[in-house]
């Protein structure tokens, strides 16, 4: 169970530009959850994403995970129990890198950097994707589409154990069939690994159909 409570969060305090972003704001994820966040531009999603994830400070409350506080853990501590997909899946993956690569990488996180499982078992984790990127992976991240980039981005966040996995606008840059087949695929992914997952998005479609 993830819970949010009593956070305040304020950006340039005590200046003229001061915004207030949330106070003494609450919410509770229960584990297996699919929740979806809305908003405009600006209110502040994926602020709310990044205090769960550790990656900003707060003024005030606590992120609490299974009863621990995060408060006072580091960012890359937090991320041995998160996955996070980016809306740009250049912030996720490694361009430069092949898929190969990038997927060693992220089979490796958390750990000492080992290439013992090798290609066999990068190859086997493309083909589940079923989108025939197994044949591809000396190819570089960045020369894949934007739907191939992210369905990989979304193979990466999940290979290591985690329990939640932060989805941020992951389908937004996408084409609408594209963006359809990776919500598909997201939700494939969530419910065969038991993932809690937290999705930002401005497709109101995807927020009632995916819960």
């Amino acid at each position: 169970m993830l819970e949010l409570k009593n956070i305040t969060k304020i950006y340039n305090p005590g200046e003229i530009t001061e915004a207030c972003l949330f106070r003494d704001f609450n919410l509770s994820v229960e584990a297996g959850e699919f929740v979806s966040i809305v908003g405009s531009n600006g209110s502040g999603k994926t602020s709310l994403l990044n205090i769960i994830c550790g990656s900003i400070p707060i003024q005030g409350g606590d992120v609490i995970i299974d009863g621990e506080s995060m408060l006072h853990k580091k960012e890359f501590v937090r991320y041995r129990r998160f996955g996070r997909v980016y809306q740009n899946p250049a912030l996720g993956t490694s361009p430069n890198l092949t898929m190969f690569e990038n997927l060693s990488l992220a089979d490796n996180k958390g750990k000492a950097y080992d290439l013992s499982r090798g290609a066999n078992h990068a190859r086997e984790q493309l083909a589940s994707l079923g989108l025939g990127l197994e044949d591809k992976m000396d190819i570089k991240m960045g020369a894949l589409s934007g739907g191939q980039r992210q369905a990989v981005a979304l193979l990466m966040a999940t290979m290591t154990p985690i329990d939640f996995l932060i989805l941020d606008e992951h389908t937004a840059a996408l084409d609408p069939k594209t963006a359809d087949t990776i919500m598909a695929l997201t939700d494939r992914v969530v419910r065969e690994k038991g993932l809690t997952a937290i999705m930002v998005t401005h497709n109101l479609r995807y927020a009632v159909e995916y819960r």
